[in-house]
């Protein structure tokens, strides 16, 4: 009789700004690590982080049996301009659009505003005389001389990726398709890219942009795809490796590299999915998830168990994080507000003698000052560990040896000095600085929402979320938080609890009042095979979740809201009237009340396919309270007293459920630490989650 094969580990892989985080799943148990991220190899940091967690597990690279990845790649490159030589072509006419943007001003007093530049240089858009109509009938066929001059000129130019964008391409892309062939009838190996099929949505801006950011970070992330596959492969691992995308699904990577810009938001959708795990596991509607990296902090909210989702959103924003400071791109996404606050962020000293900490980052190379790789500037790490918070001798498990003196150096010399304070004060400062950063950020974005902050429960994970989840309950009133098991790699683990899926989106515009239920019958049809295609290269056997949407307006609206179709699929002879009675309910929820008078019309069309996921098990309670055993003791500094305390130390994996923290206290585990302030009390719940709750009621 043979044996029974032995059980195949799934891996999730989360590339940040500072380290690559591993998190291993084998059998029910998750085994978790951290090394740096390696910016001139970054394959090479996964692979040393697969061979680490295997060695945690007890397994071979052989016995991984899937691997889901997401990075932060593509966003860099856009950030940090370091992508391909791209040329745009775009219709006669509109070769300026990208530099126009909207016209609108993100910070409306200042006459000194800068505009981001476009991300292709005028000198690199060309344009083609074509037009189609807005209802996607040609106006204007190409010519095959104007084609040709074209295809002359790209070659001319030494181009390493081509976008191209014609107006109302979202309707019909045909003219797009010609260009695109005669380009390639000419070079083979260029990198084409279509809006028609990158981002087919109104909006002239934001779907030029959308291609050209596609466009531009397409030759370097398929090139780094390819090695990730080959490194993966040569080390041992012969499995299939997917990739998160920003709206939250697993994509296949052949996917991935012909749209490299659904991966912008890949590794924050992971850390959302995760929350989202999480709220459902104990039954919570209102969740604000905190994920606080090397480089950045992200927040999201997590309403009935789901993460917020928008089909556009901005990277780069180049102003105080200003909305219409960025580089908008139209794709599905999973919402969020991401602020330059990490453990690796920069502190600084402006001209008016104020501490700023980001959006610059020591990354990993050279990373903070007190990780002795040659870094200089004070970071907010450094400010932590001269405040106590982190253990020098055992951080990341003890992998890095980090130190208070190189800290206490660059604190002194960049933020103390400047503004004679003490070493300890300015290190405080800093710290201060960081946390009123990313609670206004968080304030913001719930009252963008409609929302009020204080009802929500926080789940803090990333190295750093759970280092200042209770600053940030105390600054915004937020009367509790958890910190999942696992919460250092939060969006690796993430990636494990996500569905394959696909959101396809298509622009459309019908009118109510003369809805034409033949095209809204085949564009349904067509975005559901769609979306259906990336949900079979998951290859699961089981029918997938499918869910449609349609964004719509009154007409001369200038935006529009989301509006579930729930089940129709206008076959019925009332369903035009059940989408106007479900548009004036949603319209209802949105603004109060709804206008009378007006027509309604559909702007962009949107099918979700994904795999269903296993049914979520609820927490049991935890057991009757018991005290916890304390490790050690150390002084560190509490924001509430203003000064430092003695604080409990207790090793994460000593403490069993119902065991109870009384604040101050400082819980340490491999990848992170969670520092308990005096007015919380935490409770380790029967699952591992460690749950914060103030001992009195907030007062703001």
């Amino acid at each position: 009789m043979s044996a029974s094969p032995r059980p195949q580990a799934r891996v999730g892989v989360d590339i940040g700004g500072t380290f690559t985080d591993v998190a291993l799943e084998l059998e029910g148990r998750l085994h978790t690590v951290k090394v740096l991220t390696d910016y001139e190899s970054p394959e090479r940091a996964i692979v040393a982080g697969l061979r680490e967690a295997a060695e945690v597990a007890g397994i071979g690279l052989a016995d991984i049996g899937i691997i889901i990845h997401g990075t932060t790649l593509a966003t860099n490159a856009l950030i940090a301009r370091e992508g391909a030589r791209t040329a745009f072509i775009t219709t006669e006419g509109f070769r300026d659009v990208i530099e126009m943007r909207t016209e609108s001003r993100f910070e409306q007093y200042d006459i000194n505003i800068r505009l981001p530049a476009p991300l292709v240089a005028r000198r690199d858009r060309f344009t083609l005389a074509e037009r189609m109509d807005v209802d996607g009938k040609p106006l204007l066929a190409p010519a095959e001389a104007d084609l040709r001059a074209l295809v002359d000129a790209i070659e001319a130019g030494g181009y390493e990726s081509v976008a191209i964008g014609f107006l109302h391409a979202y309707v019909n892309g045909a003219h797009e398709r010609a260009m695109r062939a005669a380009l390639l009838a000419r070079m083979p190996s260029l990198s084409v890219c279509i809006s028609s099929e990158v981002s087919p949505q109104i909006r002239e801006f934001e779907r030029f942009n959308t291609v050209c950011a596609n466009a531009y970070v397409r030759p370097q992330m398929q090139a780094y795809l390819s090695r990730l596959v080959d490194a993966i492969a040569l080390a041992g691992a012969d499995c299939p490796v997917f990739i998160m995308h920003s709206g939250g699904g697993i994509i296949s990577v052949e996917s991935a590299a012909r749209f490299p810009v659904r991966l912008v938001e890949s590794g924050p959708a992971g850390g959302a999915i995760f929350a989202a795990h999480i709220a459902s596991r104990y039954d919570l509607d209102a969740v604000l998830s905190f994920d606080m990296g090397g480089t950045t902090a992200k927040i999201c909210l997590i309403d009935d168990k789901q993460p917020k989702t928008a089909n556009t959103f901005e990277v780069a924003r180049t102003y105080r994080f200003k909305k219409g400071s960025g580089m908008p791109i139209s794709i599905p996404v999973v919402e969020m507000v991401e602020i330059g606050a990490g453990g690796g962020s920069i502190a600084t000293v402006d001209a008016m003698r104020q501490i700023r900490v980001g959006p610059q980052s020591a990354g990993s190379e050279p990373g903070p000052a007190c990780y002795q790789r040659g870094g200089t500037h004070a970071t907010v790490t450094d400010a932590n560990l001269l405040l106590g918070r982190l253990d020098p001798d055992n951080f990341a498990g003890g992998s890095i040896r980090l130190s208070p003196e190189l800290s206490a150096t660059a604190v002194q010399t960049h933020i103390g000095a400047p503004l004679g304070l003490s070493t300890g004060d300015a290190a405080y400062g800093i710290t201060e600085v960081v946390d009123e950063n990313m609670s206004n950020a968080a304030r913001v974005h719930t009252v963008e929402s409609g929302k009020e902050i204080d009802g929500y429960t926080m789940i803090a994970f990333g190295g750093g979320g759970p280092l200042h989840a209770a600053r940030l309950c105390e600054k915004t009133g937020i009367q509790r938080f958890l910190v999942p098991p696992g919460a250092g790699v939060g969006s690796a683990i993430g990636f494990l609890r996500a569905p394959f899926g696909y959101e396809s989106l298509r622009s459309a515009n019908l009118r109510l009042s003369h809805f034409d239920i033949a095209t809204a019958r085949r564009l349904l049809a067509e975005l559901t095979d769609e979306a259906m295609i990336f949900v079979r290269q998951g290859g699961s056997d089981e029918a997938p979740i499918v869910e449609a949407r349609i964004y719509m307006r009154y007409v001369g609206q200038g935006w529009e809201i989301p509006v579930d179709l729930n089940g129709l699929d206008f076959s019925a002879s009332n369903d035009v009237e059940v989408l106007r009675a479900r548009f004036l309910a949603t319209y209802t929820r949105y603004f109060q009340r709804p206008i009378d008078g007006l027509d309604i019309e559909t702007v962009s069309w949107s099918v979700k396919a994904g795999s269903p996921l296993p049914a979520v098990t609820p927490v049991a309670p935890a057991p009757a309270a018991q005290a916890a055993p304390v490790t050690a003791r150390r002084p560190i500094f509490d924001a509430q007293i203003e000064d430092f305390v003695d604080a409990a130390l207790h090793e994460r994996d000593t403490l069993a459920p119902g065991m109870q923290i009384e604040g101050p206290a400082v819980i340490v585990e491999r990848e992170t630490a969670t520092v308990i302030t005096s007015s919380f009390t935490v409770t380790v719940q029967s699952d591992g989650c460690l749950l914060a709750e103030h001992k009195t009621p907030v007062t703001r």
